[in-house]
């Protein structure tokens, strides 16, 4: 009988975990470009914290199509957190270098981010919370991904409808209702921009009862919505 090559065998499953790998993940953004997306690994997770910490069980989402979100929080959270969305294709370097001399130059200083709307999408729909490089390496392989799969019209729908905007909230449709007792079509653009300045921190901060420095990151949002422009919604 021929003895197996333990090398060769090695090398042959690899391959195959490689091949298994690039067609599931592209398989998966394909689909994803055309379906709802109905759960989120942030969302199972932060089911578990809640029932590890003896908490009620809160999971508030309801997947809405762009066009019956309002027209105004697309530009509300690209003047809150990507200005040049529509100009990138993922990762926006200028913000990145910004970020990364800042950092450097004020250490002292809260760590300036410079993560693109496709990266939080990424970061959202397909991956885990977490700073690790392989993380970042995947982030950076998935965001291609549905760039170059996806219009940025399907990014940011995906985007409104799988971002945590409060404890136990997902999506434009949820935090409408929950709220401003409303939903997400009729949101006005005041009420968008009050989201979007939640969105750093949506378990810290809140649109429901906003402090005074909510309420001065919405005033400077609103003002920056200005520059931004409409979003393409179709």
């Amino acid at each position: 009988m021929k003895r197996l090559n333990p090398f060769r065998l090695i090398k042959k499953t690899l391959k195959w975990i490689v091949v298994a790998f690039f067609a599931s993940t592209i398989l998966s953004v394909v689909a994803l470009r055309f379906l709802p997306v109905w759960v989120t690994p942030l969302m199972v997770i932060r089911c578990f914290q809640q029932v590890s910490e003896g908490r009620s069980l809160k999971l508030s989402h309801d997947w809405e199509p762009l066009e019956n979100i309002s027209p105004s929080l697309p530009v509300a959270v690209m003047a809150s957190e990507d200005a040049r969305f529509l100009e990138h294709h993922g990762f926006d370097y200028k913000a990145i270098e910004h970020a990364a001399k800042r950092n450097r130059e004020h250490p002292e200083k809260r760590k300036l981010g410079a993560s693109t709307i496709s990266q939080q999408t990424v970061k959202n729909v397909f991956l885990w919370p977490g700073r690790s490089w392989t993380r970042k390496g995947f982030e950076a392989y998935f965001t291609v991904l549905i760039e170059v799969l996806w219009p940025k019209q399907r990014i940011m729908e995906v985007y409104l409808n799988s971002i945590e905007m409060g404890e136990g909230i997902y999506g434009a449709q949820a935090v409408a209702e929950e709220h401003f007792g409303k939903d997400a079509k009729d949101l006005t653009r005041s009420e968008c921009a009050l989201i979007a300045a939640t969105l750093p921190n949506p378990r810290k901060f809140s649109s429901k009862s906003p402090s005074a420095y909510m309420l001065k990151r919405q005033s400077r949002i609103l003002k920056e919505m200005k520059f931004v422009g409409k979003f393409p919604m179709k």
